[in-house]
């Protein structure tokens, strides 16, 4: 597996050593050769902060600053996947991944050999091979880690929840045009209150006799059938939604069809993928030796992520071959006679680059923040947004809309954008402080919708709790046990400083958008009744837009 790369007259020179990070075989040969070998340096792809970790160090945690930049928690998802996949083929080989590594350091302090470290800093990969992904890749990625380490059935029921609270409000606006009349909404309404009273009832039942998570599955299944028989196809729950109001049954019916689809189709999909084994761990156990003695782990996922995302492949193999031929050429230079051990992915670039340098790509381009590629269109969507919000006040104060309505509308909008962010915040663990401090800047997500409302959330959790990417780990070994049911495992993990992070950060984001969608489908046609109903308001926006016009027109000529 090791090959010399030709050096040149009067310079060192550098043995390169592929090795599968989960190997033994591949630590046996790492200390054989450096014993055989004794170079001057063993150069190993490790950053400061990985061999910290590998040392037994604690590595560096989050700095709060750092989450308001937006982007840090999903790196830590996509670290995070990485790590999980690595953690897999290790536990199945019985080899703690990184094992190469800490032989080859663990050798050469041993034999009194300098050793180097030349693998550029972690952060910046993941942080590089976010910013190459597309959106779509990213969702994919992901969803690929929950079908990894969950039940792909409450992945998709839980994907559906979450789009079913994004359509619901949609079908509140528009609902009237397909036909999804007050009466319906009130069947519907009805339908909901059945299903959860008797879902809740069936899963507190089943759950004296059934094993993992068959009661909450079960729960589900028969609250939707008695909610659609009972509520919705006979009625039953009329009597009682006679009782409430227009507006709460309005909204609870759409809301109630749209996470009724989401649900229904999330899970069936998630039905389909568990009967097809997408949610077990069986492509781990179809690794054999042989190939990861070809490829280290990291590098053969990303071999077939390459397929759809070639710049995410790019960041995580070929920017890090670069980056690290770049500090042997330099080794090599100057007289050095060095061992390389690198992952065996990297060994074909890495030498390809020892031997024609001249072809290395500048350094500069490979450290720092990554540059993004292509049309960026969440901040185009984000700016026709902030217009969007801040030309619906303007306008209609042009129109001569009185201040005191005006305010009210604000407030409404304020305090039910705090309220949903502020909810979703304490739901995921977040403390009382952190959880009005995403509630209080809500509403700033529709004047500048790229500053969300989770990362301040975030920022004041992190304050009082650290953390780092050992909690990736404790993640890792939480998955790896299939014994227990996922609420069992899911509670436990919210105990996990890292994964509570991403729950809050999440829930209150989920919370303003829910809210927002709320808002536009079922307030503010409210106090657009005061001015007439919604024709009237538009009426008044044409206005306010023509008496816009005209004051710019004077102010000009």
């Amino acid at each position: 597996m090791s090959q010399d790369a030709a050096p040149s007259p009067r310079q060192g020179r550098v043995q390169v050593v592929g090795t599968a990070h989960v190997s033994k075989e591949s630590v046996a040969e790492v200390e054989e050769t450096i014993r055989a070998e004794r170079p001057d340096v063993v150069a190993v792809e490790l950053d400061e902060g990985r061999y910290r970790q590998l040392k037994g160090g604690t590595p560096d945690d989050i700095e709060p600053g750092d989450l308001l930049s937006g982007n840090t928690v999903f790196q830590f998802i996509a670290y995070w996947m990485l790590s999980y996949v690595q953690a897999q083929l290790g536990e199945k080989f019985d080899i703690s991944p990184g094992a190469d590594m800490l032989a080859a350091v663990d050798t050469a302090e041993a034999e009194g050999i300098d050793v180097a470290l030349v693998d550029r800093d972690i952060q910046t990969t993941i942080q590089r091979f976010w910013a190459r992904m597309s959106v779509v890749e990213k969702f994919r990625m992901v969803g690929g880690l929950a079908f990894g380490v969950s039940d792909a059935r409450a992945v998709g029921i839980v994907v559906g929840l979450l789009a079913g609270l994004l359509v619901g409000p949609l079908v509140g606006l528009f609902g009237g045009t397909v036909g999804i009349t007050p009466f319906v909404l009130g069947r519907v309404a009805g339908g909901a209150i059945l299903a959860v009273a008797a879902g809740l009832a069936v899963q507190t039942l089943a759950d004296g006799f059934t094993e993992g998570d068959d009661a909450l599955f079960l729960g589900i299944g028969v609250g939707l059938a008695i909610g659609l028989v009972a509520g919705v196809g006979l009625g039953l729950a009329a009597p009682l939604v006679d009782r409430l109001s227009p507006f709460f049954v309005r909204a609870v019916g759409s809301l109630a069809i749209g996470i009724g689809i989401g649900v229904t189709l999330g899970g069936l999909g998630g039905l389909a993928a568990h009967r097809l084994g997408l949610g077990s761990h069986e492509e781990v156990e179809e690794f054999e030796m042989s190939d990861l003695t070809d490829a280290d782990v990291v590098s053969v996922m990303m071999e077939e992520f390459r397929a759809f995302s070639p710049g995410g492949a790019e960041a995580l193999i070929d920017e890090r071959d670069a980056y690290i031929a770049h500090q042997l050429v330099a080794l090599r230079q100057n007289g050095q006679h060095v061992v390389a051990v690198v992952g065996a992915g990297h060994r074909a670039g890495i030498e390809s680059y020892l031997e024609s340098p001249e072809t290395l790509p500048p350094m500069e381009s490979l450290v720092g923040a990554p540059t993004k590629r292509g049309i960026p269109w969440g901040k185009i969507i984000g700016v026709g947004l902030s217009v969007v919000f801040v030309g619906f006040f303007v306008l209609l104060a042009m129109a001569g809309v009185r201040n005191g309505f005006l305010l009210r509308v604000f407030a409404a909008w304020f305090l039910i954008n705090g309220l949903f962010a502020a909810a979703g915040a304490k739901l995921a663990g977040a403390r009382w402080l952190s959880a009005l401090v995403g509630g209080a800047v809500a509403w700033l997500t529709s004047v500048n919708p790229l500053l969300a409302p989770g990362w301040f959330t975030g920022y004041m959790e992190l304050r009082h709790t650290p953390v780092n990417v050992t909690d990736i780990g404790r993640l890792n070994e939480l998955l790896a046990d299939e014994a227990r049911s996922i609420r069992t495992i899911v509670a436990d993990m919210f105990d996990v400083p890292l994964f509570r992070l991403i729950m809050v950060v999440a829930m209150t984001n989920i919370g303003s958008i829910v809210a927002s969608l709320l808002f536009v489908a079922y307030v503010l046609p409210l106090f657009a009744a005061d001015l007439g109903g919604v024709d009237a308001v538009t009426r008044l926006m044409l206005d306010g837009a023509t008496n816009s016009a005209d004051l710019i027109w004077r102010a000009v000529t």
